[in-house]
């Protein structure tokens, strides 16, 4: 009999995972953003992961080794890459239909990278990849709702949100200080000035407000980080380490947003959570090369698409 897989559909005709891989566009010193240099290459490859050994019974009364065999089959990932330009309007104006199914993208902001096909029933996977400081691969664990306080590329401000008393006082709680990473990105992006208090107050809490009321402050992957970084390490990509800050700029914004869509899809009864992960990248050659970030992209995806792939078939 033919081998089958988790769906119960024979296995020439597994469905392929769909992968869908964000960078960001230009802004400023970057003509041509580090993360979308290691995105790009990525567009319409195609990847192929080896699926568990699973039993083809001939006799199930009299199950021998000569009559009885495992087969081993693969499955297609699919990638496509879409630049994101790095504003905050523009990321609420297009995370929302990168979940939708089928997805909703913007046109191509670039002239090199074709059309993508969409999956009918959504993208499996959306790996986001950004730019930070000189340094290691940051994969990031949380994304979070408040705190935008620097500009955009454009010169524009994260929407300023309404919140109750209770809720403003629990997301100041220990938060008067900027983080280290808060500290390094607003150090990086000098010219994208902190927005400065108004007649001695305090500047307007600015993040996520219509439409997230219901998200909580922080939204953690659904994603085993630490196991992820283990295998890319054991793989021989040592620059690497997990993150619980992304920085509070539009890294930081694009994950929340990401997270809380997938969330707010897996709460429709005819649709399941994508699976969202960010990964910071320095700029090209401190130390990484665009080739090593775009492997570690790569890999990453593999082991992401073949844990989901044992997972299914565990909990049949």
């Amino acid at each position: 009999m033919p081998a089958i897989d988790v769906n119960g559909i024979p296995a020439s005709e597994v469905r392929p995972y769909h992968v869908l891989v964000t960078g960001f566009g230009p802004f400023s010193r970057y003509a041509v953003n580090p993360s979308w240099l290691a995105v790009k290459p990525l567009h319409n490859t195609v990847l192929t992961i080896d699926l568990p050994d699973e039993p083809v019974i001939i006799d199930d009364q009299n199950p021998t080794a000569e009559e009885n065999s495992f087969t081993q089959d693969t499955r297609d990932i699919y990638l496509s890459t879409l630049q994101v330009p790095v504003t905050y309007e523009d990321v609420l104006a297009i995370v929302p239909g990168l979940h939708a199914r089928p997805p909703v993208l913007p046109p191509s902001a670039d002239p090199d990278i074709p059309d993508t096909i969409l999956p009918v029933d959504g993208f499996d996977l959306i790996f986001h990849v950004g730019v930070a400081g000189r340094g290691p691969l940051r994969m990031e664990r949380v994304g979070h709702k408040f705190g935008y306080n620097m500009k955009d590329a454009t010169g524009s401000h994260a929407p300023v949100v309404r919140v109750t008393r209770e809720e403003n006082s629990n997301s100041n709680r220990g938060q008067s200080e900027p983080s280290e990473m808060e500290r390094m990105e607003r150090a990086r992006l000098s010219e994208y000035l902190i927005e400065p208090p108004v007649d001695g107050t305090e500047p307007p809490k600015r993040g996520f407000g219509k439409g997230y009321e219901s998200f909580p402050e922080e939204i953690f992957t659904e994603i085993d980080v630490e196991k992820l970084v283990h295998h890319l390490k054991k793989l021989g990509i040592e620059q690497i380490y997990s993150s619980l800050d992304a920085g509070h700029y539009l890294c930081d914004f694009i994950y929340y947003c990401s997270l809380a869509e997938s969330k707010r899809a897996s709460g429709k009864a005819d649709k399941s959570a994508t699976k969202v992960i960010f990964l910071h990248c320095p700029p090209v050659d401190q130390p990484l090369s665009t080739g090593e970030v775009t492997e570690a992209i790569k890999q990453s995806v593999i082991w992401l698409c073949g844990a989901a792939a044992k997972s299914a078939i565990s909990s049949t």
